[in-house]
C-alpha cells in the first residue's frame, strides 16, 4: 500500500507540509533515536565542509528546527533558515541564542541593509526561493531535498541564489552500493523506523515515508549528475555510513 504522505505530483507539497507539522514537536527526538545520534555528527561534518568565514551570508533551505542555520551562525555567518512548515519554524525560533532574540525578524527574508539579523528564520518555498540571485556565500539543505515536490528545481534554486564561488551542500539519505548493506539498511527503514513513528507520533506511516521517498529519490548519483548539469564545479560526494547517508558539495562557477 502506498504511503499516504508520499503523493507524486502537485499535491505532494501539502502532504509533506502536513507530515512535518504533525511531527514537529518530536522531530529532533526521533532523529536522535533513528540515527543513534549520528545525524548531529553528519551535520557537523557538513558545516565543517562549508568553510564558514565570519561575515559570510548563509541560507539553510528546509531548515526544520534550525540545526544547520544555528550551527552556521555559530561559525560566524549571517544565517537565514527557510522552511514552509510553521510548526518547525516556531521551534527553530525558540532555539535561537538569547542574544539574537531581540533582533528576530522572522517574517522578513531581507538579507541586505544595516539592520539585518545575524540569525533569522522565515517561511518560504524551497522551489521558489524569495531571494535575488547571487546572494549567499553558502547554501545548505539537510534532509530536505528528497522531500521537495521537484528536487531538481530545488537544487537549481539553491544554485541561483548562491554567489559566484559560493558553496552548495546537500545532506540526505543515500543508497548504499553494497547490495547486502543496502538490503539491511532498507529493512531497518521499513521495519524499525515506522515503530518510532507509531510510538512517538501515533502514526507509523509518518516515518515509513522515509523509505518510500528514498525509493523515488536518485540519491548520490542523481544529485551529482544534476550538479554537473547545472554547471557547478568542485563537485564531491562524501558517503557516510557506507553510503546510507551522503553529503554533496559543489561550488558555483565564478563568472
Amino acid at each position: 500500500m502506498s504511503n499516504p504522505f508520499y503523493v507524486p505530483g502537485q499535491h505532494r507539497a501539502e502532504r509533506v507540509k502536513s507530515l512535518f507539522g504533525q511531527i514537529a514537536s518530536r522531530y529532533d527526538l526521533i532523529n536522535d533515536l533513528q540515527s543513534f545520534g549520528l545525524h548531529r555528527v553528519w551535520k557537523t561534518r557538513l558545516v565543517t565542509l562549508a568553510r564558514v568565514s565570519p561575515g559570510e551570508q548563509a541560507l539553510d533551505v528546509c531548515c526544520g528546527t534550525g540545526d544547520l542555520a544555528i550551527a552556521l551562525n555559530e561559525q560566524g555567518a549571517t544565517a537565514i533558515g527557510l522552511d514552509f512548515t510553521e510548526e518547525m519554524l516556531a521551534i527553530a525560533a525558540s532555539r535561537k541564542p538569547k542574544v539574537q532574540s531581540s533582533k528576530s525578524k522572522a517574517s522578513s527574508p531581507t538579507v541586505s541593509g544595516q539592520n539585518r539579523c545575524h540569525l533569522e528564520f522565515t517561511k518560504g518555498d524551497a522551489i521558489q526561493l524569495p531571494f535575488p540571485g547571487d546572494t549567499f556565500d553558502i547554501v545548505t539543505v539537510g534532509y530536505g531535498l528528497r522531500n521537495l515536490s521537484d528536487w531538481q528545481t530545488g537544487l537549481s534554486e539553491m544554485r541561483r541564489v548562491a554567489k559566484p564561488g559560493g558553496r552548495l551542500l546537500v545532506l540526505d539519505f543515500g543508497k548504499p552500493e553494497n547490495a547486502l548493506w543496502r538490503w539491511l539498511y532498507f529493512a531497518y527503514l521499513r521495519l524499525f523506523v515506522p515503530i518510532l513513528g507509531k510510538v512517538f507520533c501515533g502514526d507509523s506511516s509518518a516515518y515509513s515515508y522515509i523509505l518510500e521517498s528514498l525509493q523515488h529519490y536518485p540519491a548520490q548519483k542523481g544529485v551529482a549528475d544534476k550538479m554537473h548539469e547545472l554547471g557547478l564545479h568542485q563537485i564531491r560526494t562524501i558517503n557516510l555510513l557506507g553510503g546510507a547517508m551522503s553529503i554533496h558539495y559543489a561550488e558555483k562557477t565564478i563568472k
